[in-house]
């Protein structure tokens, strides 16, 4: 029983690991912060506004020191989100362990180290593909000949369910991740070929729970049966217990509301079912939202609410104490192998295409459609979401008066400065010639061919030396280079209705009068890597008429800047879900004045109403959140902006 936490800096994260674990939270699961996620240190300017809003900054081995003081490593089960610097902050915790004493061996847990649903949905990739499967490669390597209860891959089709992937998508974009990954391993020569079976069983994987929650329960079951028989198959397993399915879940947090929250209680319970209801394929491990991560940063009083709901189905209701309820189903067994078929007919496309890490382009594309398709349903009325599209007129809640809203967790500001003090003292008083000197051998051990050399091992030495997120990064970076994923907005909708058809002539009657077309950005500052809702702004702009620059995630405030300035565009809508909206949007606003660009500014993301005042006092036209689901409407409001003055 977990909750996905960690804000502020490794001191205070601790202190609600602890606190958490007094509730009666069995495993930690710690969030990052995006500077950490995409390895860069407090003080990059990369870095700036972002420093622990998302999760808690690690620097360095002191951080990491702070966040599990008094917290026995050989008796805990930590999960750490992290993935395009996964090798760095495992390397971290487990010279935090030796220089414990603590025998590797002992250690369990798991590193997310998924990085093709970076690449097609949460945006903290660093790396090419190929690059980064080799890093993954040496890290299960070396977790099976020294940290043999380690899961030091847990492959995540959760991400792609939020990014629009149906059940028969999901299981087969996260199989046929798991399937090159494995491949990879097997045809390195650094994984002899009768421990490939305990490889194989160290293999995990999170997955999505949504509010469909009998059609979720035949996805596990197929997920299960499809994973037994590839594990069987493809790599000869054949000890059952290395080929079971192991997973944990956070249910959906793509389907929580802004509006009316209180209902997201529910559709929490429901989603928990899902993957717990069915013995046979039931989660290992599950981490719940709160009802109220639609509109900010949990407090802790609302995550003890989601751990509560998970104790009460384990030791108040009977859920847990009978077989397989669904064993003999003539409904599940239809539904199951409907979604087998689906889900086998997937795979196969994608392992014809060379394989996940080859195919991105084309998933991502495939994904970005499906979720467009999703957004239509929900926008038309056919999908039917409580609170949203149907069943609007409710009562005042308790729960979401302005006293309470109030209350909803705020990272200090002054964290920020905090951290670059922290960074630089640290750099103030290492050792540099053995930091130099644990560089220059990881960039050498990362540029060999030598299947004896595996990353892993510099990296814990750079982590005992005491360099930084950044220094391991930029090593990285300085041989392999950065790399942009496909934004996937080629992919349009056939069937948007009689409201995008009026949008359509408006931009027609637009360009005949002004001689070109309406033009907008869609910018995404920050490190901030959740593009799903800016590519389906991008989409139904081009749906609506307009000509649209969407030039990917991560860009600097003055790259917004250039592009606007150059494209000559009428509308910046800038996407950050970050919460960093107030140090990144005046940057791109100030930029836009000083470059002498008129574009309206317009902004989207989970922005509180006491910001929103702030930015629009700032010059922001428009501000959206969650709450705003039809796309036609925020179309029609950008389209008026650009007529007004045109």
């Amino acid at each position: 029983m977990r909750t996905y936490s960690g804000h502020s800096n490794a001191t205070k994260s601790n202190e609600l690991y602890r606190a958490n674990l007094a509730k009666g939270q069995t495993g930690l699961s710690i969030a990052f912060d995006l500077p950490t996620q995409t390895g860069y240190d407090p003080d990059d300017s990369c870095a700036a506004g972002e420093v622990g809003k998302v999760g808690v900054p690690v620097a360095h081995l002191g951080h990491m020191r702070q966040l599990f003081e008094g917290l026995p490593l050989n008796e805990m089960n930590t999960s750490m989100t992290i993935n395009a610097t996964a090798a760095w902050l495992w390397g971290l915790y487990l010279a935090l362990a030796e220089e414990e004493g603590v025998d590797l061996a002992t250690l369990q847990g798991t590193t997310q180290n998924d990085i093709v649903k970076e690449y097609l949905s949460r945006g903290t990739y660093i790396f090419a593909p190929e690059p980064s499967k080799r890093l993954i490669a040496d890290m299960i390597a070396y977790g099976i000949h020294h940290v043999a209860k380690w899961n030091p891959v847990n492959v995540c089709s959760y991400h792609l369910q939020e990014a629009g992937a149906t059940p028969a998508q999901e299981i087969a974009y996260a199989l046929a991740t798991a399937i090159d990954v494995l491949d990879a391993v097997r045809d390195s020569g650094k994984v002899e070929a009768e421990l490939m079976p305990e490889v194989v069983g160290r293999i995990s994987f999170f997955v999505n729970a949504g509010v469909r929650f009998i059609e979720e329960v035949a996805k596990m079951r197929a997920f299960t049966a499809m994973w037994d028989e590839i594990c069987r198959v493809r790599y000869g397993v054949d000890d059952p217990s290395l080929r079971r399915f192991r997973y944990g879940v956070q249910v959906n947090s793509l389907g929580l509301t802004e509006q009316q929250p209180e209902n997201n209680v529910q559709r929490i319970v429901l989603e928990m079912l899902g993957v717990t209801l069915s013995a046979d394929a039931r989660a290992r491990a599950i981490q719940l939202p709160a009802w109220n991560e639609a509109l900010g940063l949990p407090r802790p009083w609302d995550q003890q609410w989601s751990l509560r709901v998970q104790q009460v189905l384990a030791y108040e209701s009977d859920l847990l104490e009978y077989p397989d309820i669904f064993a003999g189903s003539q409904v599940m067994d239809a539904l199951v192998h409907e979604l087998t078929v689906a889900a086998q007919g997937e795979l196969d496309d994608v392992l014809a295409l060379g394989g996940a890490f080859k195919a991105i382009d084309e998933l991502k594309s495939r994904l970005v459609a499906s979720q467009t398709a999703r957004v239509e349903r929900i926008e038309s009325g056919e999908q039917v979401v409580v609170g949203v599209n149907r069943f609007l007129e409710t009562a005042e809640s308790p729960l979401t008066n302005d006293a309470s809203l109030e209350a909803i967790m705020v990272v200090d500001p002054s964290v920020e400065q905090e951290m670059i003090d922290d960074v630089r003292a640290w750099r103030a008083t290492r050792n540099e010639s053995a930091v130099e000197a644990a560089l220059r051998e990881l960039r050498r051990v990362i540029a060999s061919a030598d299947k004896s050399d595996n990353v892993m091992v510099p990296t814990i030495a750079l982590a005992k030396a005491g360099g930084t997120t950044g220094e391991w990064a930029n090593a990285l970076r300085e041989i392999f280079g950065e790399y942009r994923a496909p934004t996937g907005v080629r992919a349009r909708a056939n069937n948007r209705g009689a409201p995008f058809g009026d949008l359509v002539a408006r931009s027609k009657a637009l360009s005949e009068k002004r001689g070109t077309p309406p033009r907008l950005l869609v910018a995404k500052p920050g490190l901030d890597g959740h593009s799903n809702g800016a590519e389906q702004i991008a989409v139904a702009a081009r749906d609506a008429g307009f000509e649209v620059i969407y030039p990917g995630i991560r860009l600097t405030p003055e790259e917004i800047v250039a592009a606007a300035r150059d494209e000559d565009v009428d509308v910046v809508g800038i996407s950050v879900l970050s919460g960093s909206h107030l140090a990144l949007v005046p940057r791109v606003m100030q930029g836009l004045r000083d470059a002498g660009v008129d574009a309206k500014v317009v902004v989207g993301g989970i922005v509180p109403d006491a910001d929103a005042r702030t930015l629009r006092v700032l010059g922001v036209a428009a501000i959206y959140t969650p709450k705003d689901y039809s796309l036609s409407a925020i179309m029609d409001d950008l389209l008026g902006l650009i007529e007004s003055t045109s």
